[in-house]
């Protein structure tokens, strides 16, 4: 006698884990209905890939390859493929921005006193006879050889390119699953479903009151980036945050908060800096010319936003 054949679904389920990296809490949560071990290995391999970024890119680390570099002038160096491709793209955004967006502003970045290891607390030692005026004209390339050359002393600084990255990578190793999201302070990926079936939502935090949202984005497959002055201040400068204008290495006070959609991590990471720093009227171009979305938050917190994100936007705070 036979007996017919009995379908068993499997429940979906979700894993979450958070961990301190690159200067802020990393939270990866995984919606499947795989076995625990696997999400684990999985999770593990995810916070492993963002771990080697940051240790290539980092400028907080006396030994990393990219403070290595910076000791190295007038001469090609080697460097590893993660930090080449890393200084290769922020070239790129600062090409395309008329280095409005530059990664040279390493120097700039330690007089204003952003030059602590967030976990250790210890100050890199500064690098001396770095120029007054450097830009990404002065960085140059050789894609076959893999080397950078820096024509003046001068100290890059990635964090506005390895933070989206590092969510890149980290994303792949989770692809085998049904959903995931993934949030880095403010960049963010996130995939399939949630364990409710439903896109990922995503608040944009209130530059003021930072336990609220200014508004929510509804979103799967794509990433979403985040550059807000409020998030870090200057200790030894006025008026000066972690966004600086690499043509001036002023802060730009136009907005305060500025938040790009795009395909993968990386590119949503360097174009919401780009943006923040060109402004509202010249960012909304530049992401129209790159066919991303974005929203911006004025000084007086007035929402403005491309045409297209509607689609997106969840909800609105009054």
């Amino acid at each position: 006698m036979s007996h017919p054949e009995q379908h068993v679904e499997m429940a979906v389920h979700s894993r979450k884990q958070s961990r301190l990296c690159m200067g802020t809490v990393v939270s990866i949560k995984v919606v499947s209905t795989l076995p625990n071990q696997r999400i684990d290995q999985a999770l593990e391999k995810s916070f492993e890939a963002i771990q080697f970024v940051e240790s290539m890119c980092t400028r907080f680390s006396e030994n990393s390859p990219l403070r290595r570099l910076a000791t190295r002038i007038g001469v090609p160096v080697e460097v590893p493929t993660i930090l080449y491709e890393a200084i290769r793209f922020a070239l790129e955004v600062a090409h395309w921005t008329d280095g409005a967006f530059d990664p040279t502003v390493g120097h700039v970045m330690e007089q204003h006193g952003f030059h602590h290891h967030y976990l250790t607390g210890d100050r890199v030692r500064p690098l001396t006879d770095t120029p007054a005026s450097v830009s990404y004209r002065d960085v140059l390339l050789d894609e076959d050889k893999r080397t950078v050359l820096l024509q003046k002393p001068l100290l890059l600084d990635l964090g506005a390119v390895a933070k989206g990255l590092a969510v890149d990578l980290a994303a792949k190793e989770l692809q085998q699953f049904d959903g995931f999201a993934i949030n880095a302070g403010g960049d963010a990926y996130l995939h399939g479903k949630n364990e409710y079936g439903l896109n990922w939502n995503v608040g944009i935090t209130h530059p003021v009151h930072k336990q609220q949202t200014i508004a929510t984005l509804e979103i799967t497959d794509m990433a979403v980036c985040t550059s807000g002055s409020y998030e870090r201040i200057s200790p030894s400068t006025a008026n000066t945050h972690h966004l600086v204008d690499g043509r001036t290495g002023v802060s730009p006070t136009e907005l305060v908060s500025c938040t790009v959609l795009a395909p993968y991590a990386m590119l949503a990471d360097a174009l919401s800096t780009a943006a923040f720093v060109l402004g509202k009227d010249r960012g909304m171009h530049q992401l129209a010319e790159m066919n991303l979305e974005g929203l911006f938050v004025t000084s007086t917190l007035e929402v403005h936003h491309t045409t297209q994100i509607k689609e997106f936007i969840h909800e609105r705070a009054n």
